[in-house]
Parts: C-alpha cells; structure tokens; sequence
C-alpha cells in the first residue's frame, strides 16, 4: 500500500470493532444520541503519522443504516488511544467507503 493512499476496502475484523467501540462514546457526545446497535462491518486503512481507519457501521438491525466513522490511531509509541476525527450518517450498506 502506498503512504496516504487507502487500502481496499475489507471485511471488519473484532481488532476493527474494538476502535469502533473505542470511539462509539465520541460519536454519541457529538450525536447526543445512544447507538443500541453499533457492529463494524467493512474499514479501509491509510497510513499518515499514524492510521486513519475509515469504518462503516451498522447501526441498526432491522435497516441498511449505517455511519462511517474516520478514526485516527497515533503511532504506538504515543501511547493515545484512536480518536474519531469525522463521521458521516445517514449512510446504508451499500455506499461506498471513501475520504471524508
């Protein structure tokens, strides 16, 4: 993979569910909302000073509602957990990760 470019994208992983849950209470201060459901289900990768994970989220089990999170994991050496840096709603399952 080039540097700053993304990966493809992949099927979540539970490394990958663990940053969306990491970040979950992030997302539901700005939300001011709760998410019952909260599954991981396709990311992306792209290395900068750190990773950028692009996730999309399944928030709901009886829609296609999703939100893509940007969370942003510093180098290990930093010691800070991930961080949500963007997310977008109003998404389904069928659209596309990308740079947001």
């Amino acid at each position: 993979m080039m540097p700053g470019g993304l990966t493809e994208t992949k099927l979540a992983t539970p490394e990958i569910q663990e940053i969306a849950d990491q970040v979950k209470p992030q997302l539901e201060e700005r939300e001011n909302k709760t998410y019952p459901v909260f599954v991981a289900i396709k990311y992306k990768t792209q290395v900068v000073a750190g990773t950028n994970y692009f996730i999309k989220v399944s928030i709901s089990n009886s829609t296609d509602e999703c939100v893509h999170l940007k969370v942003f994991q510093s180098l290990p050496y930093q010691n800070n957990g991930p961080s949500l840096t963007s997310y977008e709603t109003g998404k389904t399952k069928n659209d596309p990760l990308s740079d947001f």
